[in-house]
């Protein structure tokens, strides 16, 4: 795992030639066919050579979720661990992260006339009403969503009057999907200005790829919208605000460049909160962690 831009890419293709591992793809842009040079994909000689899972598996017009990608990699991982190899899980989406680690609370699906009902209330009562409301059903949902929040607010709601329990108990309540399976976590995590100096070249070096023609085919397709999944990841969106005219180049290429290392902070984040990862600092780290997994 590790912020965008860290160099987990060349270092999980080297340790999946050492420990003859096959890569697990933990990224919600790579799992879309014709998103590659923003994505840094790998190249098909590459992905022939070094078996990778969850790349190029949906059309951009289609969305996928985090209960998509906990079923396709445990599918993954159980056909990798089936041929005695080991599996590589390389990227840097961390809400793909967590629900593989933590799981997925088992929801009810949306009701439709519930959420009518809510929508309705919302708009004559306010956000502040609802939320009271789930403060009295679920104060520990209540305490951690924000009043600002409707759209969580309501789904917890709606959680509540679907199973009559609360939404915050039957998060507790879930299954680890890989319990009983060893799991060994390393970050690499660059030296802060040396990752945003590292975000900024490769960024120019995927415009000299031809990163702004990729995004050119996708725009020119026209049944995609600024409001698909795979045109909201970074880069795709900054250079599409170009070509919807709302941007110059320049524009479009510094703001990628913000939004890049936002995500990487965002990222850090996240990773500072799990408690038993390695951690490395360099993505020249293969001797460490193949050492540590020979422990």
């Amino acid at each position: 795992m590790g912020p965008t831009g860290a160099g987990k890419s060349d270092l999980a293709l080297e340790l999946a030639e050492r420990l003859a591992a096959e890569i697990v793809s933990v990224d919600s842009a790579m799992v879309y066919r014709g998103l590659d040079i923003g994505t840094a994909k790998p190249s098909r000689e590459v992905r022939e050579r070094i078996p990778h899972h969850l790349v190029d598996v949906l059309d951009p017009a289609e969305s996928y979720s985090a209960g998509q990608f906990l079923h396709d990699a445990l599918q993954a991982i159980g056909s990798i661990h089936a041929r005695g190899r080991m599996s590589l899980l390389v990227g840097g989406t961390m809400l793909y992260f967590h629900t593989l680690l933590n799981g997925l609370a088992r929801l009810p699906p949306a009701d439709v006339e519930v959420r009518r009902e809510l929508d309705t209330r919302l708009v004559r009562e306010g956000s502040a009403a609802l939320h009271a409301e789930l403060r009295q059903v679920d104060p520990d949902a209540a305490a951690r969503i924000h009043p600002n929040d409707p759209q969580r607010i309501q789904r917890a709601l709606e959680v509540h009057r679907l199973t009559g329990q609360p939404i915050s108990a039957l998060q507790r309540d879930r299954p680890l999907p890989l319990s009983g399976t060893r799991v060994r976590s390393f970050v690499i995590s660059p030296e802060k200005q040396e990752l945003q100096a590292r975000i900024a070249y490769r960024f120019q070096q995927m415009m000299a790829a031809g990163l702004l023609e990729e995004v050119r085919r996708l725009h020119d397709r026209g049944d995609l919208t600024p409001d698909k999944p795979a045109v909201r990841a970074v880069g795709y969106r900054q250079l599409w605000q170009h070509l919807d005219g709302a941007a110059t180049l320049e524009e479009a290429v510094r703001n990628a460049i913000v939004a890049t290392r936002r995500l990487a902070k965002r990222q850090m984040t996240w990773l500072r909160a799990l408690p038993e990862a390695g951690w490395l600092n360099s993505s020249e780290a293969g001797d460490e962690i193949v050492a540590a997994l020979q422990e």
